[in-house]
C-alpha cells in the first residue's frame, strides 16, 4: 500500500471512529483509560526493550543529550504515564457541559454546550510519553487522534501504540480512535495536511523547523507551538534568596524543556549583590553565561552576548543574561524577543507584580515561582496536548476543556421569525 493510501485511510477510520466518540458516555471511556494505566504497567519490559532501539540509534546519530532525555521511557517514566492517566480519569468530562444558558423575549432558552472537536492530528517530536498523554486527553474530549511522531522514536510509539489498541477493544471502543501512523516517510506528514474533509485540526509538537514546516503547508487549522524563549525578572523589590531558587530552578531542573528560563533579566540596583553569587551557582551546575556588557563586567566567565542569543531558545545549559535600569527596559525586552510562552518576575511589591501581569503577552506570567509551572499538570489539568503560543482557539496548555468547542443549542415552543 502506498504511503498516500494508507494516510487517507487512516484519515476516513478517525473520521467515522470521531462520530462513535461524541456519544459515548464519561464512565466508559474512564474505564478505557484505567485499562491502559493497568497495561502500561504490565507491558512496561516490551515498552523498555523498544525504547532501548531508539536510544541505541539515537546515540549512534549523535543527538543531544537533551534529546534523548526527552527520548527515554524508563521505568519512572512509564510508572509517570500510568499516574497521568489517573489524573485525567479523575478529571470531569467536558463534553456536553453547558456553558450558559439565556432566555430570550420571545420565550425561547439558548445556551452553549461544550462538544469535541472531532478528528485532531497530532505531529509532534521525541517524547514517545506524550504518544500517551495525547491519545488520553483527545480520548477522555471525545477526539479521535491521528498521531505522527518523530523516526526517532518510531519503535516506542508503536509498542504504545499496540498497548493503547488493545485498551480500547478490551473497554469496547472504537480501535481507530487513537492510531499512530507506522512509518517514518515524511511523506505522510505532508498527506496528513492535505486532508482537510477528514481531519478538523493539525497540533504540531517539536522544535520550531517542524512548527514553521506544518503551518506553511497545512490546509487544515494549526494550534502552534513556535518556541519558548522564557524570562525571569529579578526586580529591585525581590526577596533575592528567593530569587535565587527561582532562577537555578527555572534553568538547571530540565533545561531541555519549552518552559526552562532562557534569558535572565536583572535589576541594576541589585545586580552587584544577585549576580555574581546566582552566577557562581549556575556555572557550578554547568550553565554557559552569555551577557551583556555590564553583566560581563561585573561578573567572570561570562561570555558577550551576541544579538542572535536574545531571541535563542537554547535548550540547554545555557543562559543570556542581561541588566536592565529598570522595569520599563525589562518589559521592552520581553516584548521584542519573547516569544509568547511564559515570562516570571521575582518581586516583593504588589503593584510591580500587577502591573507585570497586565503588560506582559504571554499565555502564562508567573510571580515569584519558576518558568517550569507552566504546565498542564503542573496547572492542573491533567495533562497537555501542547502550549499553544498563538490565541486561536486557546492560549497556553491545551488540557481537556480546550480539545473541545461549543454549540449553540436552542429549545422553542413553536416560535417563528418574523
Amino acid at each position: 500500500m502506498s504511503v498516500e493510501k494508507m494516510i487517507k485511510e487512516i484519515a476516513k477510520d478517525a473520521r467515522e471512529a470521531a462520530c462513535k466518540l461524541r456519544s459515548i458516555d464519561t464512565q466508559k471511556k474512564n474505564s478505557a483509560l484505567e485499562i491502559l494505566a493497568e497495561k502500561l504497567l504490565q507491558e512496561k519490559d516490551r515498552i523498555a526493550k523498544e525504547n532501548a532501539k531508539d536510544l541505541s540509534t539515537a546515540e549512534k546519530k549523535g543527538l543531544s543529550p537533551a534529546m534523548i532525555d526527552r527520548l527515554t521511557l524508563d521505568e519512572n517514566a512509564i510508572q509517570s504515564m500510568a499516574r497521568g492517566l489517573g489524573e485525567i480519569v479523575s478529571l470531569p468530562d467536558p463534553v456536553g457541559k453547558t456553558t450558559g444558558m439565556w432566555k430570550r423575549p420571545n420565550g425561547m432558552e439558548v445556551g452553549r454546550v461544550r462538544i469535541p472537536l472531532g478528528v485532531i492530528g497530532f505531529i509532534y517530536e521525541s517524547r514517545p510519553n506524550v504518544t500517551v498523554d495525547a491519545a488520553s486527553l483527545c480520548l477522555k474530549s471525545g477526539n479521535s487522534v491521528i498521531l505522527k511522531g518523530g523516526s526517532e522514536a518510531i519503535n516506542s510509539n508503536m509498542a504504545l501504540a499496540g498497548i493503547i489498541n488493545s485498551a480500547l477493544h478490551e473497554a469496547g471502543l472504537p480501535g481507530k480512535a487513537v492510531q499512530v501512523i507506522p512509518t517514518t516517510d515524511r511523506e505522510a506528514v505532508t498527506i496528513l495536511l492535505s486532508l482537510g474533509e477528514d481531519v478538523d485540526i493539525i497540533i504540531p509538537r517539536g522544535g520550531e523547523g517542524l512548527i514553521r514546516f506544518v503551518t506553511e503547508n497545512s490546509q487544515i487549522p494549526v494550534l502552534k507551538h513556535y518556541k519558548g524563549v522564557c524570562h525571569v525578572y529579578v526586580d529591585e523589590f525581590a526577596d533575592l534568596e528567593m530569587a535565587y531558587t527561582i532562577c537555578f530552578n527555572a534553568k538547571v531542573q530540565r533545561p531541555g524543556v519549552c518552559n526552562a528560563m532562557e534569558t535572565l533579566l536583572v535589576h541594576r540596583s541589585v545586580a552587584g549583590e544577585f549576580l555574581p553569587k546566582m552566577a557562581e551557582q549556575l556555572q557550578k551546575a554547568g550553565v554557559e553565561l552569555r551577557g551583556c556588557s555590564e553583566t560581563v563586567s561585573r561578573v567572570s566567565g561570562v561570555k558577550a552576548a551576541e544579538e542572535s542569543d536574545w531571541p535563542a531558545e537554547f535548550l540547554d545549559l545555557v543562559l543570556a543574561v542581561k541588566v536592565v535600569s529598570d522595569m520599563d527596559e525589562a518589559l521592552v525586552h520581553i516584548e521584542k524577543y519573547g516569544s509568547n510562552h511564559t515570562e516570571a518576575i521575582v518581586t516583593r511589591d504588589y503593584n510591580r507584580a500587577r502591573r507585570f501581569i497586565a503588560e506582559v503577552d504571554s499565555s502564562a506570567v508567573i510571580v515569584n515561582a519558576s518558568t517550569r509551572f507552566n504546565d498542564g499538570n503542573q496547572l492542573g489539568l491533567g495533562a497537555e496536548i501542547g502550549i499553544n503560543t498563538s490565541k486561536l482557539h486557546a492560549f497556553g496548555p491545551m488540557g481537556l476543556e480546550e480539545l473541545t468547542t461549543t454549540k449553540f443549542v436552542v429549545f422553542g415552543n413553536g416560535q417563528l421569525r418574523s
